[in-house]
């Protein structure tokens, strides 16, 4: 069977005290919205509806980037989350199979509920959960392995309060069987709203089977405000060092270490205390991030060895048995096998040749104020301390530089570049120099 995804992120978030929709702060470098469509892209859904409101355009740039597949509807009265399932009515017209309400501040319901969802012979099905504390939460009153109603908070009675299986919100039915329902559902509550919840006693008052799905409490948390932001973080980062750790990777201190949503790290990699991985980067296996590293948009190859101290921005790709050592940053750049970055360099818009070694405050010099440009170190190359390569320029294989070297054209193959101003030496001048200084002070301070 086909399935389609209905996703609601119209909410406005006013507890979060941002001029920022709701759905598009981020947990481990990924808005919430991309948390709940990358859950749902798991089953490869056919559709993928969006119900957008508060800073619609804003959260449909992002939806676009995400998925461009994806449709994006507008809700643009706040009527209920009955009525914002409905607004994607027309975007599903014609489709015959399958659909799984989401919401874009739930980052965390897992590909497997889902997939067991989607597993469900009922007519409807919702996702429930038990909780020690379900004060907020509407209830799910079932009779044996029937869902018969939901009832949200505020409506409960007494009895119904003290049932602790609750609503995560979460449902799927049929598509005709969904707009069918919506279709009848009413605002008489206590808010005045259309309530999605009201689809499953409208189904068994027709006859039609509702059932539950179960899951751990945290896969539905939901986020309204800063706090639970953070505590969304700590969540995310807590099972994804468990993750890592499981696969294979050893994590030194791993309370300090700190995943994006898609860091890739292989077994036998090895990642010290402090170590912050931004968006975008994979580690191959026998690889070792030292401490108080940070990574983004790159690649670390196999047995190649970081930091302690280093910054590997977007486009970073080192080899296997590369090595970047304290204080250097790489950008954009390629370190081929063997090359080392060891100490207090910058190397952005270049590619290092294998078993180049770079020496202490080397420097890249790629950007006129306008364009950027590329420095090539040839394979085997030595390039001395403190040296300038003013890009675009390239260094042959098995070519060298001396210290303190400006680097403005092409060194050949094997050559030796020097380009340093002539030292010289005045004899007494150091210790007469400081007389006057000594004077002046004495001076100033009398």
């Amino acid at each position: 069977m086909q399935t389609a995804l209905v996703i609601l992120a119209a909410g406005m978030g006013s507890r979060m005290k941002s001029s920022k929709p709701k759905v598009l702060h981020e947990v481990a470098g990924l808005p919430l919205v991309g948390h709940a469509m990358r859950s749902g892209a798991a089953l490869s859904p056919a559709r993928t509806v969006v119900v957008t409101g508060h800073g619609a355009e804003a959260v449909e740039a992002v939806v676009a980037g995400l998925d461009p597949s994806a449709v994006c509807v507008r809700q643009t009265e706040q009527l209920g989350t009955g009525h914002a399932v409905d607004q994607a009515r027309d975007a599903l017209d014609g489709f015959e199979g399958q659909v799984i309400v989401l919401y874009g501040d739930t980052p965390f319901i897992s590909p497997e509920t889902l997939a067991r969802m989607s597993d469900s012979d009922a007519d409807v099905t919702v996702l429930g959960f038990e909780t020690a504390d379900p004060e907020k939460y509407g209830r799910l009153v079932v009779e044996g392995d029937a869902l018969m109603r939901i009832v949200e908070a505020k409506d409960a009675s007494p009895d119904e309060l003290e049932i602790r299986l609750c609503n995560s919100g979460v449902i799927s039915a049929d598509c005709a069987t969904l707009f069918n329902l919506l279709s009848n559902v009413g605002n008489d509550n206590a808010s005045g709203e259309y309530y999605l919840t009201d689809v499953v006693g409208l189904a068994t008052s027709k006859g039609m089977s509702a059932k539950v799905v179960t899951c751990l409490e945290e896969e539905t948390m939901g986020i309204n405000s800063r706090v639970q932001l953070a505590e969304a973080e700590a969540v995310f980062q807590r099972n994804a060092r468990v993750t890592a750790m499981t696969n294979g990777v050893t994590l030194a201190e791993p309370a300090s270490v700190y995943f994006s949503h898609d860091t890739a790290i292989a077994a036998d990699a090895w990642v010290g205390p402090n170590v912050v991985f931004g968006p975008g980067v994979t580690v191959d296996a026998g690889a070792e991030i030292r401490a108080f590293c940070h990574l983004e948009g790159c690649h670390v190859g196999p047995d190649a060895q970081i930091g302690p101290f280093a910054r590997l921005r977007p486009g970073a790709d080192l080899a296997a048995k590369a090595r970047i050592g304290n204080f250097v940053e790489i950008k954009n750049a390629t370190i081929a096998e063997g090359a080392k970055v060891n100490h207090l360099s910058y190397v952005g818009d270049a590619s290092v040749g294998e078993a180049a070694n770079i020496g202490a405050g080397t420097i890249t010099c790629n950007y006129d104020g306008v364009m950027k440009h590329r420095t090539e170190i040839g394979a085997r190359s030595f390039v001395g301390s403190n040296t300038l390569l003013v890009a675009p320029v390239k260094m042959g294989d098995e070519s060298m530089t001396a210290s303190g070297t400006v680097v403005t054209k092409d060194v050949p193959d094997g050559a030796l570049a020097i380009g340093r101003v002539e030292a010289q030496n005045k004899p007494g001048f150091a210790r007469k120099l400081m007389q006057i200084l000594r004077a002046k002070k004495m001076k100033r301070d009398s």
